[in-house]
C-alpha cells in the first residue's frame, strides 16, 4: 500500500516525504470515520498547486 502511495506521488509530481509529513500530521486531527480522500496524493497535488499560486 505504501509503495502504491509513493508511486502515485511520483505520478502526480508530489514530493513523497512532504506528502507523508502532511498526511501523518493531518490524520490524528481527524475523527475515526472521517472522509480522508482529500489526503490522497492527487488531491494533495491540487492543494499544493493552489497554494503555490
Amino acid at each position: 500500500m505504501i509503495y502504491s502511495l509513493m508511486q502515485t506521488c511520483r505520478a502526480c509530481n508530489v514530493e513523497p516525504y512532504a506528502y507523508l509529513v502532511h498526511v501523518l500530521t493531518e490524520l490524528p486531527k481527524r475523527e475515526p470515520h472521517a472522509d480522508v480522500t482529500d489526503l490522497l496524493p492527487f488531491n494533495y497535488a491540487k492543494l499544493t498547486e493552489t497554494a503555490a499560486r
